[in-house]
């Protein structure tokens, strides 16, 4: 168990939309307790708020992007994986375009922003999902599965047909120094006929050598290199823990992730909310109605988190 955490202070930096090429200008700031992330459209009027949940998950291809009422935020699983990976729970993102600053493709630059804003507990213990029994959803060779634990942890498996990457498996134990170290680096891949795609359909108009590793059929094209042999499966799993945040509160289970990405994350997320029988409430303040008749069992979920899936 651990207290709810916010940043210290504000802090603000800009960059380029990876899909959209323009430039952004990001404002991070401290938020109240429960508040979750939430994300505000200076540009629109009205300076619309966007809580992350799975019931304002929006269709996109090979992004997570969140809105209500047509307003939306792009690209937001990498600074959600930073936010979550350094443990903070209650954060302000204002932004003045529809997509986040890529940066260099990973949550490297996110979690340097965080950090110099400062993480700083607040005065109300953080809220847990603890699984029971397990859960899985799968789309053809595509599966996840999330089973019960003391802690919390990951292990992906990605398979290309690439002699770059070919079978790669990563086991991520949830820490802190772990995240910052091991996973927040790891950037986007693509390979180059999946980029040219993207262009002829009005996406990744962003995207460089300086922000996306880029496969050609025999190698790769950024001339500095990987920076972990296994980066691809690395970034896999920040992209997971970025989804995971759509749930709404930190899950306390082992994952198994097998092929995977951005839609399955999201079934996961809705396929847990659906299971009320496959979990338990860890409350952060021990609310008398959970306890002990319903041993913690939380039967009805705050409107905000009540599964609405949106894409296959």
């Amino acid at each position: 168990m651990r207290f709810q955490q916010t940043i210290q202070k504000s802090v603000t930096c800009s960059g380029v939309g990876l899909h959209s090429g323009r430039m952004v200008s990001l404002t991070l700031r401290p938020a109240s307790l429960d508040t979750g992330i939430l994300f505000i459209r200076t540009d629109v009027s009205g300076r619309p708020a966007i809580p992350v949940s799975i019931k304002n998950l929006c269709p996109s291809l090979l992004s997570t992007t969140i809105g209500i009422d047509g307003v939306t935020v792009q690209t937001t699983e990498h600074l959600l994986a930073a936010a979550a990976g350094l443990g903070i729970d209650n954060l302000c993102v204002e932004i003045d375009a529809p997509e986040l600053p890529v940066f260099d493709g990973s949550a490297q630059a996110f979690v340097r922003l965080m950090l110099e804003a400062g993480v700083v507990a607040q005065d109300q213990r953080r809220s847990y999902l603890k699984i029971v029994r397990p859960i899985e959803v799968t789309d053809g060779d595509k599966r996840i599965v999330i089973r019960p634990a003391f802690t919390s942890s990951i292990t992906y498996t990605i398979e290309y047909a690439h002699p770059l990457i070919g079978r790669q498996t990563y086991d991520y134990a949830g820490a802190r120094e772990a995240f910052v170290e091991e996973i927040a680096p790891a950037r986007t891949f693509g390979f180059l006929h999946e980029v040219e795609a993207l262009w002829g359909a009005g996406l990744g108009l962003g995207g460089s050598l300086q922000n996306t590793l880029v496969l050609s059929d025999g190698g790769l094209l950024n001339e500095d290199g990987l920076r972990f042999a296994d980066e691809f499966v690395r970034h896999k799993i920040l992209d997971l823990i970025g989804d995971l945040v759509l749930l709404g509160m930190p899950v306390i289970g082992t994952i198994e992730a097998m092929r995977s990405g951005h839609a399955l994350h999201a079934r996961l997320v809705s396929r847990i909310l659906e299971s009320p029988d496959h979990w338990v409430l860890v409350p952060g303040v021990l609310v008398p109605a959970y306890a002990p008749a319903q041993a913690g069992r939380l039967r009805e979920l705050p409107a905000s988190l009540v599964a609405s899936p949106q894409r296959n």
